[in-house]
């Protein structure tokens, strides 16, 4: 599938690095049983990613059902992630539908092309080799129709295909608590008890201006994002994770008042309170076609992600951007010695 390009189309910038954030709501109370989870979210991120979202076309919840037990058939050295989107709860299963689950609104600049957005079902397969994925994709299951596919790679380390690095500003992944207090959906949470484990992601295919981007020079690449190239410091600053000082910096001088980390983190206590989990892959569909593959978790999608991409409109990034595909999911809570799904399976709609 090919979607036309527009010569410096603005579009917003989710993330290409920089820092971004999401709600903060304090963690419930530990239960005495922990809460089964899914890989994939929260472990560290593997070499190559493939991305496959479905329609299902199982007439009745017991072949949604079957669908899940095959979906959730170990695959030999790869990782598997099974997420929901929303229009899965159309009622043609009963299901009952995590709150703040919603299609994916168009945002600012966006050139949303619905051959690549949205999905009933998006399947996550990571790997350190293209061949354990290629054994996932192959499976053929019943009750699903192939809706869109897009295969990620990290072309250096954690460096994007515009050269900066990715992940500055997340939190702590190995830290359970941030995790409980930014990812997870707890008890208590304003959401149906199977939710618990469970978080929403966003997936943005963003096609990349690499022509536009490669002429220009490092300073003004490095202005754009408010970064070193180099060293991933915010300019003026010696280390990656260095505070970019912003308060005494008011006029952007050192760092742009429109520059990507700077828009996505202004660092006031407001958008400290509210942090995501981004995870970062390129793509490469042919020479003239390549970008990024964003993707990030969270317990509250409009606070967190959507909040952070209003706040990104204006940017100077936009003009090298053009988000093209992707949607909302729910990413299921983890499989209890059973299927994943499971517990969404045991609920009715209210």
């Amino acid at each position: 599938m090919k979607v036309g390009r527009r010569t410096f189309l603005a579009a917003v910038g989710t993330g290409l690095a920089g820092c971004a954030a999401s709600p903060v709501s304090a963690p419930a109370p530990e239960t005495s049983r922990p809460v089964p989870r899914q890989p994939g979210v929260v472990t560290p991120a593997l070499s190559t990613t493939e991305l496959l979202a479905f329609d299902v076309t199982a007439r009745d919840r017991a072949g949604l059902a079957d669908v899940l037990r095959a979906l959730s058939s170990p695959v030999a050295d790869a990782v598997v992630t099974i997420a929901v989107g929303a229009s899965l709860f159309d009622g043609r299963f009963g299901l009952e539908r995590p709150r703040r689950l919603t299609p994916m609104p168009s945002f600012r600049s966006d050139v949303l092309d619905p051959a690549w957005c949205h999905g009933d079902l998006l399947v996550q397969v990571s790997a350190s080799a293209q061949e354990p994925i290629d054994a996932a994709v192959a499976r053929q299951i019943p009750g699903l129709a192939p809706r869109w596919r897009m295969a990620g790679f990290q072309p250096d380390g954690t460096r994007n295909l515009f050269g900066f690095r990715e992940g500055a500003g997340n939190p702590d992944a190995a830290d359970p608590r941030l995790m409980d207090e930014h990812v997870w959906v707890q008890p208590g949470d304003d959401e149906p008890t199977w939710c618990v484990g469970g978080s929403y992601q966003v997936v943005r295919l963003i096609r990349l201006a690499m022509p536009s981007w490669d002429a220009e020079p490092v300073e003004v690449q490095e202005r754009v994002f408010g970064r070193s190239k180099d060293t991933g410091a915010p300019l003026g600053q010696v280390t990656e994770h260095a505070d970019p000082g912003y308060a005494r910096d008011p006029g952007g001088r050192r760092i742009a008042l429109d520059a990507h980390i700077r828009r996505a983190n202004p660092r006031t206590p407001d958008s400290e309170a509210h942090k995501i989990l981004r995870r970062g892959h390129s793509y490469r569909m042919n020479p003239s076609d390549c970008g990024q593959i964003f993707v990030c978790y969270q317990r509250d999608v409009e606070l967190g992600f959507a909040t952070i991409q209003r706040r990104l409109a204006g940017e100077a990034l936009e003009k090298y951007l053009l988000p093209f595909g992707g949607g909302y999911y729910f990413v299921l809570p983890g499989s209890d010695g059973d299927y994943v799904g499971k517990g969404l399976m045991s609920w009715n709609v209210r």
